[in-house]
């Protein structure tokens, strides 16, 4: 099959950039990296075919700027732009804009992305194509008696939501209704900053939920299928830690309902690309449409390990018009994933790290899969997300997946910035977590033991500087060894060539 595209443009940076970079090559596809001046020694710009720079590191005058990245598409002749994850990927504005200036935007419709974007009219659509939602009002309520007298028709406790909300910005939790209009305040005020839509509404918070969801394909053609459920419960602030598919919790029966349910809505949608269908479980594993996102997620690369499916590949041949390229019967998952987030931030405090990466080592081994873009000497500033890398384990099950998972943490070294790889393994090692009895409250309330059983972090960071320290110190007395050595075989240049090959070794 011929390539989807010739040139594609990647309006991302970090660790998804160099994830599309791949596929694209892949598939003979030349590809296009953009980059503030802060990522003028990316990763992604290194293994792009060209790379332009499009500003300053504020986000806002580079990866966010519209118009630049517009013009590097015309100035490359790309022929579409992928937006990876985060910053324009859920653009209305910027997929109009695309297809304006003659552009495939590899992702959903703008009248896609402007109704599931907005909580209200997702959770209306969602009712109408058959799907559960969870109670609550069906529209945004801005008067303030209207508010108290909804919440107490709902039923406490209950959960206040931004219409245009993501990433657990906008949401509040009311157990008390004396707190429910300080609470819709703040939800209000944030929302207002994070997505320009002070609006709110209300739903009936779900206790003790598992957050599970259903990765989606549609094309243009109307057609669509699911490849399966992730769990994602190891949340902290609404922030996901760590994900894994199939769940420990839900039986065999429910992942069809769900898998059925989601399919039938992307069916009514008439909805383009990979997306995903976003749920709460209760314990009697009733489930409830939660959101959906209309973009690739964080955390595809585990459904990608258990069907081997290629998400990537399937949202560029999606784009370009294909039909889907396979068919409900031909996702037939393989064994148990998980992905932990290797963030860039301070276990004691989870507040984001900074700093120089003085040496990177990247496990492997059997299932073992890294998407990152780290290198030694990167600068790790406060301008982007703190993800640096995620970290993926595949086995048969789920036992030997987890334990693949801790010995690849095991291997993983990032000195000079503080990592949340030791907080992971303290998930890990959970009595909780290894049983697959945990909840969305589970990193909440199991903070502390999680904590307690971490090593300290002053001490593991002085330990790794000094092995570092021991093996250039073993390197230089080597090269002594050598080029003082009296063997009459080893040439001047010989010798000069070996350097030269250690150097680069490094």
């Amino acid at each position: 099959m011929p390539p989807p595209f010739d040139k594609v443009l990647i309006a991302n940076r970090g660790e998804i950039a160099v994830r599309v970079i791949r596929t694209c090559r892949e598939l003979g596809v030349r590809t296009v990296a953009v980059y503030s001046e802060a990522d003028r020694t990316a990763l992604h710009v290194r293994l792009a075919d060209e790379a332009y720079p499009i500003g300053p590191p504020p986000a806002s005058q580079s990866y966010l700027d519209t118009g630049k990245i517009l013009e590097v598409a015309r100035k490359s002749g790309a022929q579409a732009i992928h937006p990876g994850y985060g910053f324009l990927s859920e653009n209305a504005g910027f997929s109009r804009a695309c297809e304006k200036a003659g552009l495939v935007f590899i992702g959903p419709s703008a009248e896609s992305i402007e109704r599931m974007g907005d909580k209200v009219a997702a959770r209306r659509a969602m009712a109408a194509a058959g799907v559960p939602i969870v109670p609550g009002l069906q529209d945004s309520v801005e008067d303030d008696a209207e508010l108290e007298k909804a919440a107490e028709e709902i039923g406490y406790p209950v959960m206040i939501k931004a219409v245009g909300g993501g990433g657990g910005k906008g949401i509040r939790v009311v157990r008390d209704p004396k707190d429910l209009l300080s609470a819709a305040g703040m939800a209000r005020s944030e929302a207002s900053k994070s997505f320009q839509d002070a609006r709110i509404y209300l739903e009936k918070v779900v206790e003790t939920p598992h957050h599970i969801e259903i990765q989606v394909l549609g094309d243009r053609h109307g057609q669509g299928i699911h490849l399966g459920e992730r769990e994602c419960s190891v949340q902290r602030r609404h922030q996901k830690l760590i994900e894994e598919t199939p769940s420990p919790l839900i039986d065999e029966a429910t992942r069809q309902k769900m898998g059925q349910a989601s399919v039938r809505a992307v069916e009514a949608l008439g909805y383009v690309g990979a997306g995903t269908m976003e749920f709460l479980v209760d314990e009697q594993l009733n489930f409830y449409f939660l959101e959906m996102n209309t973009r690739l997620q964080v955390e595809h690369p585990v459904t990608e390990m258990v069907t081997g499916v290629d998400l990537v590949a399937e949202q560029l041949f999606i784009a370009a018009g294909e039909k889907l390229r396979l068919k409900q019967s031909d996702i037939v998952p393989r064994g148990h994933a998980i992905e932990a987030r290797i963030n860039a931030e301070d276990p004691a405090t989870f507040l984001p790290a900074t700093g120089k990466l003085r040496a990177v080592e990247i496990p492997s081994g059997p299932g073992i899969r890294f998407d990152g873009a780290v290198f030694t000497g990167l600068e790790v500033g406060l301008h982007y997300d703190p993800m640096l890398a995620k970290l993926i384990a595949w086995a048969p099950d789920r036992e030997m997946a987890l334990a693949r998972l801790r010995s690849a943490l095991t291997e993983l070294t990032l000195t000079g910035v503080k990592t949340s790889a030791e907080t992971i393994r303290g998930i890990l090692d959970h009595p909780r977590f290894r049983s697959g009895r945990y909840d969305t409250h589970f990193l909440e309330s199991e903070v502390d033991a999680i904590r307690a059983a971490e090593p300290d972090f002053a001490l593991e960071e002085l330990a790794s500087m000094a092995a570092v320290l021991a093996a250039l110190e073993k390197s230089r007395s080597h090269l002594k060894t050598e080029a003082t050595s009296s063997a009459p075989s080893v040439s001047p240049w010989k010798l000069a060539g070996r350097r030269a090959q250690m150097r680069g070794g490094r």
